[in-house]
């Protein structure tokens, strides 16, 4: 938060010394936590959401550090919070059981892979959603269309690249666990909705005509549906039986 703070106020010594510290803190904590319970902890909703309170801010310094967006940290850190705080409001009993399924090795590599790309997705919406709002807010100090789109660009390069790399782990899993590389299982199903909307959006970037607010709502709508992939399926009754990736609702 001292980073955040910083990064708004042009300290940049002093926010990425805070981030950093706080990245090694929270890191110190899950690695304490993997240790405790003898087991990835990445078994439950709120394990992942630990995760994603992680890798959020870290996208947020990278993009602070390589673009200069001194909101971006910020954004990014507080909806880190509240994925903290819905944890620490909402406590899990944690367990050091795991399933046959989820000991494979490729378990862990899937979903932390997974985590860190919904992380960049996260971060990217944070960004389109500014730009759509900022014209309305009067605010075009840091607008500039050719570099915000070429940094959102790259975002979702990142993004789609580890979340490919994940769906190939998640793959190599199942191959392992169930005998199958995909299944079109309701989770897997809409992970492949959300990899073809990321990639419609990179298409949509190479016309040569193109609209910068509908590449915005592009990427809202995407995050949307990477949502509904990472935990809506939970709410649907198509999941509550045939899906092997549900996790609990606690």
């Amino acid at each position: 938060m001292i980073g955040a703070w910083a990064a708004w106020r042009d300290k940049t010594v002093v926010a990425y010394t805070s981030t950093v510290i706080g990245l090694v803190v929270f890191f110190s904590f899950i690695l304490m936590m993997w240790i405790s319970l003898e087991r990835p902890p990445l078994r439950t909703m709120g394990e992942t959401r630990l995760w994603y309170s992680f890798f959020l801010p870290l996208a947020g310094v990278i993009v602070y550090s390589r673009w200069k967006y001194k909101w971006i940290l910020s954004f990014s850190t507080l909806l880190a919070i509240v994925f903290i705080c819905v944890n620490i409001f909402k406590p899990e009993i944690h367990d050091k059981t795991l399933m046959p399924a989820l000991q494979s090795p490729w378990f862990a590599p899937h979903v932390i892979v997974y985590m860190f790309a919904y992380a960049v997705f996260g971060v990217a919406t944070l960004m389109a959603i500014f730009l759509l709002l900022s014209p309305k807010l009067g605010s075009h100090r840091e607008l500039n269309v050719d570099k915000n789109l070429g940094g959102l660009d790259d975002l979702v390069y990142v993004g789609l690249s580890f979340m490919t790399i994940g769906m190939l782990f998640g793959a190599l899993w199942a191959k392992e666990a169930w005998g199958h590389y995909w299944s079109w299982d309701p989770k897997e199903t809409w992970a492949a909705i959300t990899w073809f909307a990321y990639l419609l959006y990179i298409h949509y970037r190479q016309l040569p005509r193109q609209n910068s607010r509908l590449a915005y709502i592009m990427l809202v709508i995407s995050f949307v549906l990477l949502q509904m992939c990472w935990w809506g399926i939970n709410y649907l009754p198509s999941a509550q039986d045939s899906s092997v990736h549900t996790y609990s609702l606690n």
